[in-house]
C-alpha cells in the first residue's frame, strides 16, 4: 500500500510541479510575446483563477496521498494549497484593483509578492518530489 501511495503522491506532486512551472515560465511569458500587452493582461487575468484552483486541488490531493507516507511532505503540500487560497482570494483581487486604479507602485509590490509566492510553491513541490523519489 505504501508503494502505491508513494507512487500516486509522486505523480500528483509532479503534475503540480510541472503545471506551476509551465504556467508561470511558459504560458505567461508566451502570452506577452504572442499578444499585444492589453490582450495579454486580459488573458492572464482570466487564466489565474483556474490556475490557482489547479494548484489548490493538486496540492490537496498530493497532501492527502502523502499523509501516511511522509507527513513532512504532506504538510508542505498542504501549506502550498492554503497559501494559494490566500493568493487567489486576497492577493489576486488586490493586484487587479491596483492595475485598474493605475497604481503602479502597489501593483509592482503585490506582483512581486505573488511571484515570490509562486516560486516558493515551485521550490516546495520540487523538494517534495525529491523526498518522495528517495
Amino acid at each position: 500500500m505504501d508503494v502505491f501511495l508513494t507512487g500516486a503522491a509522486l505523480l500528483i506532486t509532479a503534475w503540480l510541479f510541472g503545471g506551476m512551472l509551465l504556467f508561470s515560465a511558459g504560458f505567461a511569458a508566451f502570452a506577452f510575446k504572442a499578444l499585444a500587452a492589453a490582450e495579454a493582461r486580459l488573458l492572464i487575468r482570466r487564466a489565474f483563477p483556474p490556475f490557482y484552483l489547479f494548484v489548490e486541488g493538486s496540492a490537496a490531493v498530493a497532501a492527502v496521498l502523502c499523509w501516511s507516507v511522509d507527513r513532512w511532505s504532506a504538510t508542505v503540500l498542504a501549506l502550498v494549497g492554503i497559501t494559494t487560497v490566500f493568493a487567489r482570494q486576497v492577493l489576486m483581487p488586490a493586484i487587479n484593483a491596483a492595475t485598474d486604479r493605475g497604481d503602479k507602485r502597489r501593483f509592482a509590490w503585490l506582483h512581486s509578492l505573488s511571484v515570490l509566492l509562486t516560486l516558493s510553491h515551485i521550490v516546495a513541490a520540487a523538494v517534495v518530489l525529491i523526498r518522495l523519489a528517495h
